[in-house]
């Protein structure tokens, strides 16, 4: 055997112990495509949209979807693969019954691990043959090709077992961080409401210890001088000051850079640290905190709120409570495209204000929820982005 054809054949990386070439097979005798067909109303329906893109994961409880719509029967451990349009494709490793409804394939894995092949289809191989689509108005994954094509698989199946596992607990970290990070979403927002006081009251509903004073309300223009950056098409190179514009506001970072020179002749009101900059063009009404000492250059996409009475974190925080957005809202130009918030109208935004301590105090309480919301962010990001790299290199 060359060794083209040997390096072929076995994957990248793989478990201690298992040393055979994989052997080559053909879809269809790796999987049994289930067609029976059934409108049983007690087994709850499954729909494309039911289904988290990519993930494997539903999105909802499908367990009071009962009705008698006709669609292919699936048991525990059989797969369900649906495709919407080119590069759109859902994956469901069942553990209970029901119906799918739509264009989906279900495959029963005959003796093969159901986890081996649940993540065998996930690799890039099955990805790019099932992205050979046939028809125009609804582009569909050609069985034809596919089930032809071959794959290959371990000689062992004990192999197949340890590889499915090892995706499984990636899948169980992914959805666990997941879990975590939607869970504080929900409790950022539930905050949000409760701990800046509603339209038309002038205390919190809730508050931290020691703090008993009615909160006062002013214009934004009162209590922060409002800026927004450059008009013109910056010209862009590969180093020098960064550049930011408004899809750049969750992280503050871009691969956006203009010379120091240009920096110098555009920006004489300039970000600095602790300083507030807001999307106004597009998506309005995002905020972030400037936590650098590094020159930044900016778009007029974004404004820049300069406050000597706000506290930063506190500020950021204010925006993206309901009654501020609220008026946001109301003085955005929504018939514009994009939308757009004026700068003058930034200003003429109200926002409640307690004492500088009580302002600490919640500037610092949803610093630490977004720096936890954050990390499991990246956390996510960093387990999909292992899975991939697994994924190319454990299967041949």
């Amino acid at each position: 055997m060359t060794k083209d054809k040997e390096k072929r054949m076995t994957p990248e990386i793989r478990f201690k112990g298992f040393s055979d070439d994989w052997e080559q097979r053909k879809w269809d005798r790796i999987v049994d495509r289930i067609t029976t067909q059934s409108n049983d109303s007690t087994l709850p329906k499954v729909e494309f949209e039911d289904i988290v893109s990519g993930e494997g994961r539903l999105n909802k409880d499908v367990s009071s979807k009962f009705d008698d719509r006709k669609g292919i029967i699936f048991a525990p451990d059989q797969i369900l693969f649906g495709k919407l349009r080119p590069y759109l494709q859902n994956w469901l490793l069942a553990d209970f019954k029901g119906i799918a409804l739509g264009d989906f394939w279900v495959f029963d894995t005959n003796k093969h691990s159901s986890l081996f092949v649940y993540y065998l289809m996930q690799s890039t191989k099955y990805q790019t043959i099932a992205n050979l689509s046939s028809g125009t108005k609804m582009p569909r994954s050609d069985w034809k090709t596919v089930s032809q094509t071959e794959f290959s698989i371990p000689k062992d199946r004990a192999e197949e077992y340890q590889i499915g596992i090892l995706f499984e607990n990636l899948d169980s970290l992914i959805t666990l961080h997941q879990q975590k990070y939607e869970l504080l979403i929900k409790l950022k927002k539930a905050y949000l409401q409760l701990i800046f006081p509603k339209t038309g009251e002038s205390t919190p509903k809730v508050r931290f210890a020691d703090f008993h004073d009615n909160w006062e309300q002013r214009k934004l223009n009162e209590i922060s001088d409002i800026y927004d950056g450059t008009h013109q098409t910056p010209k862009y190179q590969d180093e020098g000051v960064m550049f930011l514009s408004v899809e750049n506001i969750k992280t503050l970072i871009s691969n956006k850079f203009i010379s120091h020179e240009a920096f110098e002749s555009e920006f004489r009101i300039r970000p600095q640290r602790g300083d507030v900059l807001i999307t106004r063009i597009g998506d309005v009404g995002t905020a972030n905190v400037v936590e650098t000492d590094e020159n930044l250059a900016y778009y007029v996409s974004l404004a820049l709120l300069k406050s000597e009475k706000l506290k930063p974190y506190f500020l950021q925080s204010s925006i993206q409570s309901p009654f501020v957005q609220k008026q946001i809202w109301k003085r955005t130009l929504h018939i514009a495209f994009p939308k757009k918030i004026n700068k003058n109208e930034i200003g003429q935004v109200p926002i409640n204000i307690p004492t500088t301590d009580e302002q600490v105090e919640i500037g610092t309480f949803f610093k630490h929820l977004d720096d936890a919301i954050t990390l499991h962010q990246q956390k996510i990001a960093s387990l999909k982005s292992l899975k991939q790299a697994y994924l190319q290199k454990m299967f041949v």
